[in-house]
């Protein structure tokens, strides 16, 4: 009877762990951390390995969740986590992998939240690898393709804002790069090539830090070129239009300063020349005036410690960099020298009169007779004598060479002779040298 009451109530635990075990079972679902479906384990392990920095086993364990899972709801997360196993490990071919991970990513799932963190983590390799304005720059270009990319396809995610904060700092450094040239040309005299880079980085990137000392190089550079044609040999209607809109150009640059960048410091020089110029000075609005404060504020100033390592380092300075306002999103025209170069001279040609390129018709009425076309000139044979005639010095020319060629005979002659009196007396003198002398030996007594 005790067996039994044994048996029967051993049997009553099993069911009953059986019914709890099944019950638990159901209520997780199949993400639930403590889930024990083989794919989530696997997936577990793989973030497990990347906790610990064993890339490669994580690698590996995804891999093999995506070939033996293929259904699996973390097939998605897998291969944007493969990408961020190879960004985490940081050299330059892990971030090449990194980049192709996350572009197959994007294609295999376009629509799906994480394709905008991908994009980032796109943007973010070639972040990493920027380096400053006076290096290569083909990181940053990226780098700003990437993060224009992810803001015109994905405006609306969480992860929009910093991409434009750091897609504002990568424009710094472009810009950056652009105003050292404009500025070693303009001092340099190249006016043409420091028009042509100042205008691009005032067209393109507003908001960079040093845009008011930009200008004001424009605007100089207008000045001065305007100078310039006025003293170069041109028509006086072509040096009055290219004057006028060199000068036109350069109030055009200073008023910008004084009603878009009213706090900065180039503010009471722009408004110096346009006096000068005798051109109207604008009072700036009272919102351009906050929004460029707001722009100043939010630079971050650095300390002379990390101004010293980022001299000694490979990245750029990104704390001149303002954090509000909108970057600009599309390039507009850019402005080359060779463009100038080609507008001044149009303008040339066109306000010379007849110039060389001027091309006149003649026209010729129904009823008049087109001239037929005439022969070419020829030479007479019949003029032409059979012999040339003899020059006028001709016989005199050959006396003269035969006295000169009978002079040389003679003075090869005596050269000769005199050679021969030579030899002869170095020969008497070799043999007086090689004379021997005879010694007497004494005879003994």
């Amino acid at each position: 009877m005790f067996r039994r009451a044994m048996i029967a109530l051993m049997l009553a635990a099993s069911l009953l762990a059986t019914v709890a075990c099944s019950h638990k079972k159901a209520n997780n679902p199949l993400a639930h951390i403590n889930s024990k479906q083989p794919d989530k384990i696997l997936y577990d392990r793989a973030m497990d390995a990347m906790k610990q920095r064993k890339y490669d086993v994580a690698r590996i364990t995804l891999q093999t969740l995506i070939n033996t899972y293929p259904d699996s709801e973390f097939v998605a997360r897998a291969k944007l986590t493969v990408g961020e196993s190879w960004y985490e490990e940081g050299s330059s071919a892990s971030l090449a992998q990194a980049e192709t991970e996350f572009r197959d990513f994007i294609t295999f799932f376009p629509n799906m939240p994480e394709a905008a963190e991908a994009q980032l983590k796109i943007a973010d390799i070639h972040y990493r690898q920027m380096e400053k304005p006076d290096r290569d720059y083909t990181h940053a270009r990226r780098a700003e393709d990437e993060y224009r990319q992810l803001l015109l396809q994905y405006p609306d995610s969480k992860l929009a804002d910093t991409a434009r904060v750091r897609l504002l700092q990568v424009q710094e450094v472009l810009a950056e790069r652009q105003f050292r040239i404009a500025k070693f040309y303009f001092a340099r005299g190249s006016l043409l090539a420091a028009i042509a880079r100042a205008r691009t980085l005032t067209d393109t990137y507003p908001l960079y830090s040093q845009a008011d000392e930009a200008l004001y190089i424009l605007g100089q550079s207008y000045e001065q070129e305007s100078d310039r044609v006025r003293a170069v040999k041109l028509p006086d209607d072509v040096k009055k239009r290219l004057g006028k809109e060199y000068a036109d150009e350069a109030a055009a640059a200073y008023t910008k300063i004084v009603t878009r960048y009213p706090a900065m410091p180039r503010y009471q020089d722009a408004r110096k020349r346009l006096a000068a110029m005798d051109r109207p000075v604008p009072a700036p609005a009272p919102e351009m005036v906050e929004q460029n404060k707001k722009e100043i504020n939010s630079r971050m100033a650095q300390t002379h410690y990390e101004r010293f390592v980022t001299d000694m380092g490979k990245r750029p300075n990104l704390s001149s960099a303002t954090r509000v306002g909108q970057p600009t999103l599309v390039d507009p025209k850019e402005t080359d020298a060779p463009t100038l170069v080609r507008e001044i001279d149009k303008v040339a040609r066109e306000g010379a009169p007849g110039g060389p390129n001027t091309v006149k018709a003649e026209a010729v009425s129904s009823g008049g007779k087109v001239p037929e076309n005439q022969p070419a000139p020829r030479s007479n044979t019949a003029d032409v004598p059979s012999q040339a005639p003899s020059q006028l010095n001709e016989a005199e020319m050959q006396s003269s060479s035969s006295s000169s060629s009978t002079a040389a005979t003679e003075q090869k002659a005596g050269d000769s002779t005199s050679t021969a009196t030579k030899e002869d007396k170095n020969s008497s003198s070799s043999q007086k040298k090689k004379k021997k002398h005879h010694f007497k030996l004494p005879i003994p007594l």
